[in-house]
C-alpha cells in the first residue's frame, strides 16, 4: 500500500490499549467513517445535528421501493458530506433493496473509490427487524 494510506487515525469506536488509544489507517478509517454516518440517528449528536443517516430506525418502516428511493438520497447526501476530500460524490454508489430470501430484511450495498488511493471497495449492511 502507498504512504497515502500510512497516516494514523484515532480508531471508531475509541478504545484504549497497552500503548494508548487505538488507531487505525486510512482505509479503515473511511470504513469507520461509513459506520458512524449509517448507525448514527440525525440529531444525536448535539454539535452537528444534520449528521446521519439513522438506519437502524428503518426496520419498523415498510420495506419497499419507496423507502429505498429517500433512504438512497438520504445516504448519498450524508455519504457525500462526511466522505468529501477523500470520495468524489461520483465514486459512491448505493444500492438498497430487500433480501432475496428474507423479504423484511433490507439490504444496503455501499461502493466507492478513494480518490488519492485509487482503491475501490463495497460494503454490505443488513438492517432486520
Amino acid at each position: 500500500m502507498s504512504k497515502l494510506n500510512q497516516t494514523v487515525y484515532t480508531d471508531f469506536p475509541l478504545r484504549f490499549g497497552q500503548n494508548g488509544v487505538a488507531t487505525t489507517q486510512r482505509i479503515a478509517h473511511i470504513r469507520d467513517q461509513i459506520e458512524q454516518v449509517l448507525f448514527t440517528d440525525p440529531g444525536e449528536r448535539w454539535y452537528r445535528p444534520e449528521f446521519g443517516a439513522g438506519i437502524r430506525s428503518l426496520v419498523f418502516e415498510p420495506n419497499s421501493s419507496p423507502l429505498w428511493q429517500v433512504t438512497r438520497q438520504r445516504l448519498q447526501s450524508s455519504l457525500a458530506d462526511a466522505l468529501a476530500g477523500e470520495v468524489s460524490p461520483k465514486d459512491l454508489s448505493i444500492e438498497i433493496g430487500a433480501h432475496p430470501d428474507y423479504a423484511e430484511r433490507l439490504i444496503i450495498t455501499i461502493s466507492y473509490r478513494l480518490t488519492a488511493l485509487n482503491h475501490s471497495e463495497s460494503m454490505e449492511f443488513e438492517v432486520a427487524p
